[in-house]
């Protein structure tokens, strides 16, 4: 490949890495061309992008970016699947979902979540239970609203319980 090429790729890879927040480097290598196809599909239906990169080409392009990516340098090793989200556990619900016929294939290299560096298989499951954005938001809207909803509950029930005891005395002043 002509250095120009290699130039232009480092700066196209470069690009796609700062459309996103959430990077998994997976090792997809020993799975089949038909396994592959479908890995793709479920990475497809789940918002996730795949792409088959060089280490070196990666590496040059982590270099050349704003984002400190130097933790996931020593990941950069054999085969290199790049898969990026905007969601942090998207990528390591797909590489479990597909684990599940008892496979160690895909291969979980590193993450980079929010500024974060996970290495290693054992790291997999805390990915997994990596709540997104969203979905703490959505608790902490619960939280907030379950307390109020307490007090209004309260009143409801207070009320008719007042007004039976206001009505009792009245009607025993008679």
């Amino acid at each position: 490949m002509k250095k120009e090429d290699k130039g232009l790729l480092i700066d196209k890879i470069k690009e796609i890495l700062s459309q996103y927040s959430v990077i998994y480097l997976a090792d997809i290598n020993m799975l089949d061309a038909e396994r592959t196809s479908a890995f793709r599909r479920e990475a497809f239906k789940q918002g996730i992008k795949v792409y088959c990169v060089k280490n070196t080409l990666l590496h040059k392009a982590m270099e050349l970016s704003d984002e400190d990516y130097s933790g996931l340098y020593p990941a950069l090793v054999g085969s290199t699947a790049l898969l990026l989200s905007d969601t942090g556990n998207a990528p390591a619900k797909l590489i479990k979902g597909f684990r599940k016929k008892k496979e160690t294939i895909p291969t979980f290299k590193a993450a980079y979540v929010e500024q974060t560096v996970f290495m290693g298989e054992e790291n997999l499951e805390a990915l997994v239970a990596l709540k997104s954005k969203n979905e703490l938001i959505a608790d902490i809207v619960a939280l907030l609203q379950s307390p109020a909803k307490n007090v209004v509950s309260a009143l409801q029930s207070g009320g008719t319980k007042l007004h039976g005891v206001l009505e009792t005395l009245s009607k025993k002043e008679d």
